[in-house]
């Protein structure tokens, strides 16, 4: 080899060196561009005395329906129902209810009328077992809804209430509560929101006349015994209802009921301020038309023929608005404010959700098969 030769080797050897240390680090931007495009991170320790790559850290964020229920979940707890059925015997049911407010050392809970009705003692089930003796604040049957109060020093976890206009039919629905009692406490189950503006009829007094109509949100997220007075929420952990009831039937699936938030919120104002819901008050006893025979309506009320709708009144309350108006026994009423009364359910329809205490209304009353109006001023119930 000549001496000429010599330099041009080194220089090419130094053009390699160069080139490969180039390449290593290209390619080492290359993998790490694509990595965090893909969400993996990639630390390097470059600390003497070594350098050294760590572990990847992949980090895998939670799913929707898990944040969801971390958000809710703690809020949803356990009602007893504690009956003494006498001196030496009581039984107790279970059901759930939603931690919704903490105020001045006390938390208040919304659950269903019927998870508290005829209770002798009430007690709540923290999500940790830990039991704590509630008062009950208020129940109103007609929209099946209670508030309880208990001391607040054990409640981590108060849930976020939605709103009813928020919610759309096909949207996720997750069911929160204690099926089956507290064994099962805690129990998710995910749908779908698969109606709205539902009218469930109720018999409050258990005598087979429909005496209200509940609405409700109809979901297919599994709703058990256990799970009344739960809570219904969304995606991002909101409560939009209050889990109430299911149809149970051999031949049916996947139809459960919440009391949607727009109906609960009023009504637990007003259980927690007064203990119940004031609503307009006539001070009449009712019967629909359309259970009276037709002789009777024609010959011994001389209704019309073609008048086959309204309510009979039974009887009138002395002192009441009813009196103070001059209705009397078998008037029959087929309108209010111009609104066509077809049953009582109608008719307290209008009072609960159109009228105010203090409102003169104007009804339309046939009596002895005459028409007239009749002005009547409502006072609370």
């Amino acid at each position: 080899m000549s001496i000429e030769q010599q330099p041009q080797k080194r220089t090419r050897k130094r053009a390699n060196f160069a080139y490969g240390v180039f390449g290593a680090i290209a390619a080492i931007f290359l993998v790490t561009t694509i990595f965090q495009w893909k969400g993996v991170s990639i630390n390097i320790n470059t600390e003497k005395p070594t350098a050294q790559a760590n572990e990847l850290n992949i980090g895998k964020e939670k799913e929707p329906v898990t944040q969801a229920i971390e958000k809710a979940g703690g809020a949803v707890v356990g009602i007893s129902n504690i009956k003494q059925s006498s001196p030496m015997s009581q039984k107790s049911g279970t059901g759930s209810g939603v931690i919704y407010k903490k105020e001045d050392g006390k938390a208040y809970i919304v659950t269903n009328h019927h998870v508290v009705e005829g209770a002798s003692q009430l007690e709540v089930i923290m999500n940790d077992g830990t039991k704590i003796e509630a008062e009950l604040e208020g129940s109103d049957p007609l929209t099946d809804l209670a508030v309880l109060k208990i001391d607040d020093q054990h409640v981590k976890q108060v849930a976020e209430l939605g709103k009813a206009e928020d919610v759309e039919v096909g949207q996720t629905a997750i069911a929160i509560g204690n099926p089956l009692g507290m064994e099962f406490a805690g129990s998710a189950t995910k749908g779908i929101i698969s109606g709205l503006n539902r009218n469930i009829p109720v018999d409050i007094n258990k005598d087979g006349q429909q005496d209200w109509q509940t609405e409700v949100i109809q979901t297919d997220a599994a709703i058990n015994p256990g799970n009344s007075g739960g809570a219904l929420i969304n995606l991002q952990g909101e409560v939009i209802g209050i889990n109430s009831m299911k149809i149970a039937r051999n031949a049916v699936e996947g139809l459960g009921f919440s009391i949607p938030m727009d109906v609960v919120k009023p009504v637990i104002k007003d259980l927690k301020t007064n203990g119940e819901v004031k609503r307009p008050y006539m001070g009449v006893s009712l019967q629909d038309v359309r259970q009276i025979p037709a002789n009777i309506l024609t010959e011994q009320l001389n209704l019309p023929p073609d008048v086959q709708h309204g309510v009979i009144v039974g009887g009138v309350e002395p002192g009441s608005p009813a009196a103070k108006a001059g209705l009397k026994q078998n008037d029959i009423i087929t309108e209010i404010e111009g609104n066509k009364i077809e049953t009582m359910v109608d008719l307290r329809q209008y009072l609960y959700k159109e009228a105010e205490k203090g409102q003169e209304v104007e009804l339309t009353i046939y009596r002895n098969g005459e028409k007239i109006k009749s002005n009547l001023e409502l006072s609370a119930q």
